[in-house]
């Protein structure tokens, strides 16, 4: 039996064991499941997210223009409002119609990053309980399909800055980093709320009622507040400075609260990967559930 032949009749005795104990028992060998099953979750994260992009924008009259309709239309309606008196929502540093279509961009990019990982459990529940595959695929294909949707909004970005004359400063290059950080905290909210939004639709539900309650938390169509109750609510919003830190380092190039940029975003990286602790760990139960 030549070195080939071996190799082939040992792979064939390869099996793989399931027990009750559980995974946390074992750190280091859950790391290395993690880090490997991420590897490999690679080509099948890639077939999602094309076949996910594909049947969104294909089965839409619009397709991908819907991707910036919701800031212009955003910005349209607080815009008439301001300057009718409707509302006082204060100066901003930026064009008020350019402030408010940038900064909706990037909380639809936040928003997206947060209901992605919930969408896409929930939708693969029937491939879950039949296929056993790596659950991080996912996950990546959904933040693949954030990033593709935020290249199509960037059309509309560089068209604010070409309509509104704003400079460029040399801090642009930097504000891809702070928008990473701003996914990265998207992606570690929805995926704590992943396993249970796949189990009960009431989180679902839920997410789409604290996300629009949430906006209105975010400096999105006013300045950060300074002073009061609100503004103190305002700044302890994890989104807070992330969003702001992002517009910033796009259009001024001063960044107003650079130690609270720093604290979000050890606080997104931590979580993320508590987080993903916590999914690799609940979703066996999951598909334990959805099979029964």
């Amino acid at each position: 039996m030549n070195i080939t032949k071996k190799r082939k009749v040992i792979s064939k005795n390869i099996r793989t064991i399931y027990t009750p104990e559980s995974q946390l028992r074992h750190p280091k060998q859950l790391l290395a499941l993690m880090w490997r099953d991420l590897l490999a979750s690679r080509e099948l994260a890639w077939r999602l997210l094309l076949r996910d992009i594909s049947a969104k924008y294909r089965q839409s009259l619009l397709g991908i223009f819907w991707a910036i309709i919701p800031p212009i239309v955003t910005a349209a309606g607080f815009t008439l409002a301001k300057n009718g008196g409707v509302i006082n929502l204060g100066s901003t540093e930026l064009p008020y119609p350019a402030y408010v279509m940038f900064s909706m961009t990037l909380w639809q990019t936040f928003v997206e990053a947060l209901q992605g990982p919930v969408q896409a459990v929930t939708q693969a529940k029937a491939m879950l309980a039949r296929i056993n595959f790596p659950r991080e695929a996912l996950i990546i294909a959904k933040l693949g399909e954030v990033f593709f949707n935020f290249g199509i909004k960037l059309v509309l970005i560089i068209g604010l800055f070409l309509w509104f004359k704003m400079p460029v400063t040399w801090s642009v290059i930097l504000a891809p980093v702070a928008l990473i950080h701003l996914v990265i905290l998207g992606i570690f909210f929805g995926l704590l709320i992943a396993p249970l939004g796949a189990l009960y639709q009431d989180f679902a539900m839920g997410l789409t009622l604290a996300v629009s309650f949430w906006l209105f938390l975010t400096p999105v169509v006013y300045p950060v507040p300074s002073e009061g109750l609100f503004g103190t609510i305002v700044k302890l919003n994890p989104v807070t400075p992330l969003l702001v830190t992002t517009r910033e380092l796009a259009t001024t190039g001063l960044v107003s609260n650079p130690q609270g940029f720093w604290l979000a975003s050890i606080f997104a990286l931590l979580g993320l990967f508590l987080t993903w602790i916590f999914y690799r760990v609940a979703m066996p139960y999951v598909v334990e559930r959805i099979s029964s």
